[in-house]
């Protein structure tokens, strides 16, 4: 799967040939995680992710509500059932997984894309860092803190954080070059003692999976795009579409684009 081009692993999860998570594919361009919900609360959303950039940086939003692709990010989208698997709340509540979301969509909805720490993973890569989750073949592990984000309208909650174990010099390399990348989260927002943000039991995320952490190895933690699925389940909308964690949309972005020098 690595070797295929953000469009032909976009098209195999069209064809249902793909659902897994998308941590080390398509390496060189940028992963989004995704919001779509009505028209009525885009106003109150879009404002929720200007207030905190570091969980949530916009990429993108559809042009107009009911709107399916995104040609300035990404060709011959459909973000109906382009992500490997979404997942669907109704209420607040999470009431389906699945692999297409064409049977349950409207002319009302307004996509989100918000930058995902994947894009970045492949310059911690090319210096040499290991990235754990890669390495174990598993989906990054994923937690709730104590981090609150600046609420906006319906919205509000505390900051989820995706973790990545390295030796103390490796974070402080991983700081470095993770500051040139704002778009897909930045810098870590911690790194070392969990229990500081509020997790309690690192073996045990929230969201994703559980990863190795070896001796002389601390905790990296960054702010992550499951944040805004907090929000959402927070402010109880009727409806609402987004990516299942670690299931992302690839676009043809390249990183690069995204890098400050």
């Amino acid at each position: 799967m690595q070797h295929l081009s953000p469009l032909q692993l976009r098209q195999r999860c069209r064809s249902g040939q793909f659902s897994g998570t998308t941590s080390g594919l398509a390496p060189g361009f940028v992963q989004a995680n995704m919001a779509i919900l009505p028209k009525h609360y885009a106003a109150d959303f879009l404002q929720f992710c200007h207030f905190n950039p570091k969980p949530c940086p916009l990429l993108g939003m559809a042009a107009t509500p009911g709107a399916t692709d995104m040609p300035a990010l990404a060709q011959q989208l459909d973000i109906r059932s382009d992500l490997p698997k979404y997942r669907i709340f109704q209420q607040g509540q999470l009431t389906d997984e699945v692999a297409d979301v064409r049977h349950v969509w409207r002319d009302d909805l307004v996509t989100f894309l918000i930058g995902c720490s994947f894009s970045f993973e492949e310059s911690l890569l090319a210096d040499g860092l290991e990235i754990r989750n890669i390495t174990e073949k598993v989906n990054v592990p994923m937690y709730r803190t104590n981090l609150a984000c600046t609420p906006a309208g319906v919205f509000h909650g505390g900051m989820v954080v995706s973790m990545r174990p390295m030796k103390p010099a490796d974070a402080i390399r991983a700081i470095q070059i993770c500051s040139r990348f704002p778009q897909v989260h930045g810098a870590p927002v911690h790194f070392g003692d969990p229990a500081a943000i509020g997790i309690n039991h690192i073996d045990q995320p929230d969201f994703g999976d559980a990863v190795s952490i070896k001796p002389g190895e601390v905790p990296v933690f960054w702010a992550c795009g499951v944040t805004p699925q907090v929000a959402i389940a927070n402010a109880k909308l009727d409806f609402c579409i987004t990516h299942s964690p670690g299931h992302m949309l690839v676009l043809d972005l390249p990183n690069s684009k995204l890098a400050i020098l």
